[in-house]
């Protein structure tokens, strides 16, 4: 594969944890999601900002018909602070493509220059945005998180490298990352305001109604959404999704980094399922081979791996419920115990609900700390969220301390170009791509 110049493909993507963490979105809107598939295409060395483009637009205008009146598109101003001149190159590409001035508009740093951390390679990017509306003026909404005008499509152009000192150095050859979720062009094509009114989520939503004793899913948010009724339909759908694809892929709900997300994930899709959708016990689990049904084809191993995923979501769920119920009470006792009467607690005059049972909850009960803060949100009740935070603070702390340095060491840019110049042979990587799981060891 390192002899490629030019690829595409569909990879699974959790976006949990670390820089890009959409969990605590998923629910409360009608477009985040902590699983999706991510659509990539990209260029080593080969193709560059011309091409790219052409290509991006030829693709939704041409061949799924988009509207180019509906498309608006983004590019990168520049920042003088740091000598970086705007892409006036790109620019140039999105005008000779046909793309009116009006719908080209310049951002600065945060929107549209990409870089993944604080090292490594870097460069402008270039979204093409859609416009669910239509029919009307709407270069004004372009990133300013209207519900209405959604990032369809975003082409990076790799040509900087952020070295340790922050300063940016040209890379020796450049390439293009582009990314588009799967579930946001499906939307988009079917002519649907929200990805979980699309036939990826349809199925799965209705298995929930099936098996609960609520309404049916009514794609409300926000003071709409009575009892948050369909939040947590929005939440199981989305989190049963990603459970299903991580144990399939060996990770289990566990203690620490990747395993210790993907219980938090598990103990909030429980929590929604006991508490909000009245489901019983072992329904999120019989919410398996609706996945399987939609992603199997494409990843086969879903459908390998069906039954041990089921057995690990009942067991975890089975394991969490009894804390589930004592934490619950315990909530409702220390409110009892404040005088609490829904929404009308007087934070002016700092009644916090204490943090050394919602530290409690989290230590001893195993409670995700966010989950205990939504917790509490449905009750209108807020937490003392600077000394939520020392706590964790102090706790990181005390984690780091007992953990070993990282011993790995990464190479940067310029030592592979110069490996590259002295001809060391590459490392044969291809079994990494050739895997499967069988009985918990790949």
């Amino acid at each position: 594969m390192s002899r490629l110049r030019r690829v595409v493909n569909s990879q699974k993507c959790v976006r949990a944890g670390g820089k890009h963490n959409d969990l605590d979105d998923v629910g409360r809107d009608l477009n985040h999601h902590t699983f999706f598939e991510m659509l990539g295409s990209w260029s080593f060395g080969d193709y560059f900002k011309e091409e790219a483009c052409r290509m991006a637009w030829t693709l939704l205008t041409e061949h799924y018909g988009i509207p180019a009146d509906r498309l608006y598109v983004s590019y990168f101003g520049g920042e003088e602070v740091l000598g970086l001149p705007a892409d006036e190159e790109t620019r140039q590409v999105w005008l000779d493509v046909g793309v009116p001035p009006h719908r080209l508009l310049p951002f600065g740093l945060k929107e549209n220059f990409w870089e993944m951390g604080d090292a490594g390679p870097c460069g402008p990017c270039t979204e093409i945005h859609y416009d669910q509306v239509g029919g009307r003026p709407a270069s004004h909404l372009v990133n300013g998180d209207d519900p209405d005008l959604v990032e369809l499509w975003n082409l990076v152009f790799m040509q900087y490298n952020r070295e340790a000192d922050h300063s940016l150095r040209l890379l020796p050859s450049f390439s293009v990352d582009t990314g588009m979720g799967l579930e946001r062009l499906v939307s988009v094509l079917q002519g649907k305001t929200s990805n979980y009114d699309t036939d990826l989520f349809t199925p799965l939503l209705e298995a929930i109604h099936q098996r609960s004793g609520v309404r049916p899913y009514g794609g409300r948010t926000g003071a709409a959404d009575e009892g948050r009724v369909d939040m947590a339909y929005r939440v199981v759908a989305d989190h049963i999704r990603t459970l299903t694809v991580c144990i399939a892929d060996g990770v289990h709900p566990g203690m620490s980094g990747a395993e210790l997300v993907l219980r938090r994930i598990l103990r909030r899709a429980v929590r929604f399922c006991a508490e909000v959708l009245q489901l019983p016990q072992g329904a999120l689990a019989d919410l398996v081979p609706t996945v399987t049904h939609s992603l199997g084809d494409v990843y086969p191993e879903l459908h390998r791996e069906a039954d041990r995923v089921a057995d690990i979501i009942n067991e975890n769920e089975a394991h969490f419920l009894s804390s589930l119920q004592r934490g619950s009470r315990l909530i409702l006792r220390t409110l009892r115990n404040m005088d609490y009467k829904h929404g009308s607690m007087d934070y002016k005059h700092g009644v916090l609900f204490p943090t050394s049972v919602v530290w409690s909850l989290h230590r001893d009960l195993g409670f995700p700390l966010d989950l205990v803060d939504l917790m509490l949100e449905e009750k209108g009740v807020q937490l003392d969220r600077q000394e939520l935070d020392r706590l964790i603070s102090e706790n990181q702390k005390v984690v780091s301390e007992q953990q070993d340095q990282d011993p790995s060491v990464s190479l940067d840019v310029g030592s592979l170009s110069e490996l590259q110049r002295l001809r060391i042979p590459l490392t044969a990587e291809d079994r990494k791509y050739r895997y499967h799981l069988d009985q918990d060891r790949y």
